[in-house]
Formats: structure tokens, C-alpha cells, sequence
């Protein structure tokens, strides 16, 4: 599945080495159709051998909606002296013969992408981190419609195009956790790229299995529930109604269990209520209510 629904277009046919005597075609006439990214850089610069080729990688993946032309300002002086470039690597964005966006030194690759997005969507096109986004939406509403094996397959699809995808990467995880194949799940998440491993979409997306491991072992409610209204301080009893009425998706209820354990006992289990709430919290989104709510009844306990 190609989500960005264009043919591979040569790489040469993108970047190419530009002089000063091809500046006027390669970047002013050409950017009167498509931007045109300029990278100001010398082969004695070091930051430029790590900012070319992340450059390169993400001109070649937005397939033919902006162009590259590097120019070395050692050969091209008089370019470098009006364009005021007073540090390298210097790089500028060009639309209609004109300088509209750019940066000085090296940056990370997200912040690459980030730009180039930029100014393919300021200049009237769609950028493939937009259209990436689009898909991730989709496969998000899919998700919530119970299409589990649909949304697995387009968040894969989405992560063939950008393998770092963070959304996408935890949303494949959620997706098998959704089909019931928690090994399938764990294994996705094992084997997640190092520059993603802890972001909030994968630490939500483990917590997500964590929890769906629990459920497995959930026991029955109305037992659980009698256990503890007999004996109050049963801790173990409190803690498996918890987990249970999570499966049973009474995420409010089991927050309320896991806070009243917390108020009881707070070091029982080395701290496993504590733990518990963290985990659900993980799980849902930072503005849900019940993560609101949740974390300021335990922040109020935990400095009463």
C-alpha cells in the first residue's frame, strides 16, 4: 500500500549539485513550479556530513513536492556572500524565486522533516507527514469502530513509508491488543526502533498491554466485591477487584478501588496500588478526565 499515492521519482531528478552559474535555473526558475530547498555547505564542515544526507532522505521522501539543490560555498562565494550565509551548514527554502523559509546548523532528522513539511504545505502542497497524518486518523477512527485487522493493516502500511512513526508504531500495537494476539503485541513493541522506544504513543501503547495481560487473569467482580466489603483492609481482594472492573471496562471504578487501597496502605505490596493507577493513567490519553481527576486525588494524598 502506497499511502502517498505517487510513483518513485529518481533521486537525481531531485537533488542534484548546483554552481553558481546554474543557481538562476536550478533554484530561481525552478521554484517558480516547486519549492526549492538550497543546502550551503563545504566539504570541511562535519555538521554538514550529518545534515546532507537526512535532508536528502527526507527531499526524496516527500517524492517530487520540493526539490534540493546543494551548493558548496567554496566554489560558489559570491552566491554564499548574497545570501548572507555567515555559517554552514545554512539552508533555505526558495518559492517563486524567492527565500521563504530556513535554518543554520545541524538539526535532528524529526526537525528535517518538520521543515521540509512546512514548506511543501506553505507553498500549496500536501506534504507526506500530512498525508501520513491523514492515514493515522483513518486507521485511528477504524480502531474505534472495532475494524481491529483493518486498522492494523493501514498503521503498517503507514510505518513502510516512516518505519519512526510513533503514532502509528503504537497504534499497530493497540491494534493487535484489540484482535486479542497479545504476543503478536508484545513482540511489535519489543522490537520498536530505538529513537521511538520511549515515547508517550509506545509507553501508552505497553501500559495498554500490560493491562490487557491483567484482564486475562481477571477474576469475577461480584466475589471480589463481597471479598472486600467484608474485610475492608484486604488488600489483595481490593487490588484484584481493580484489575477486574478495568477488564470489564469500569476504568472510573477501578481507579476509585486503587485510590481507596492507596489511602489504606500505601507501601502494601511495594506500592502497588500506586503502580496500578500510573499504569491506567499510561493507558488513556493525558487530558482524559479520569486521568485528571485520578492523579489530583493522589496528588492530595500523597502530600496531605
Amino acid at each position: 500500500m502506497d499511502l502517498l499515492n505517487g510513483a518513485d521519482i529518481p533521486a537525481t531528478d531531485l537533488i542534484k549539485d548546483g554552481t553558481e552559474a546554474t543557481f538562476m535555473v536550478d533554484v530561481v526558475e525552478t521554484s517558480q513550479d516547486v519549492p526549492v530547498i538550497v543546502d550551503f555547505w563545504a566539504p570541511w564542515c562535519g555538521p554538514c556530513k550529518t545534515l546532507g544526507p537526512l535532508l536528502e532522505e527526507a527531499v526524496t521522501a516527500a517524492k517530487g513536492a520540493v526539490k534540493m539543490v546543494k551548493i558548496n560555498v567554496d566554489e560558489a562565494q559570491m552566491i554564499a556572500s548574497q545570501m548572507r550565509v555567515q555559517s554552514i551548514p545554512t539552508v533555505y527554502a526558495f518559492h517563486k524565486g524567492q527565500p521563504i523559509d530556513g535554518f543554520q546548523g545541524a538539526v535532528p532528522g524529526s526537525e528535517i522533516k518538520a521543515f521540509v513539511d512546512r514548506v511543501i504545505e506553505a507553498t500549496g502542497g500536501e506534504s507526506p507527514g500530512g498525508q501520513l497524518d491523514d492515514a493515522v486518523e483513518a486507521a485511528e477512527e477504524m480502531l474505534t469502530e472495532g475494524a481491529a485487522a483493518d486498522a492494523a493493516q493501514t498503521f503498517a502500511a503507514i510505518l513502510g513509508e516512516d518505519p519512526n512513526h510513533a503514532t502509528a508504531y503504537g497504534g499497530l500495537v493497540r491494534a493487535h491488543i484489540a484482535t486479542g494476539d497479545l504476543e503478536q503485541a508484545e513482540a511489535i513493541l519489543n522490537g520498536a526502533p530505538a529513537e521511538i522506544s520511549t515515547s508517550p504513543e509506545l509507553e501508552a501503547a505497553n501500559a495498554q498491554l500490560e493491562l490487557a495481560k491483567q484482564a486475562a487473569d481477571a477474576g469475577p467482580v461480584a466475589e471480589l466485591t463481597a471479598a472486600v466489603e467484608a474485610d475492608p483492609d484486604n488488600h489483595q481482594a481490593r487490588f484484584d477487584l481493580a484489575q477486574a472492573l478495568h477488564a470489564n471496562g469500569e476504568v472510573e471504578e477501578a481507579v476509585a478501588q486503587l485510590l481507596e487501597m492507596f489511602r489504606r496502605d500505601r507501601e502494601w505490596n511495594e506500592g502497588a496500588a500506586k503502580s496500578q493507577l500510573f499504569t491506567i493513567f499510561d493507558a488513556l490519553k493525558p487530558n482524559d478526565p479520569i486521568v485528571l481527576n485520578g492523579r489530583r486525588k493522589l496528588s492530595s494524598m500523597i502530600f496531605a
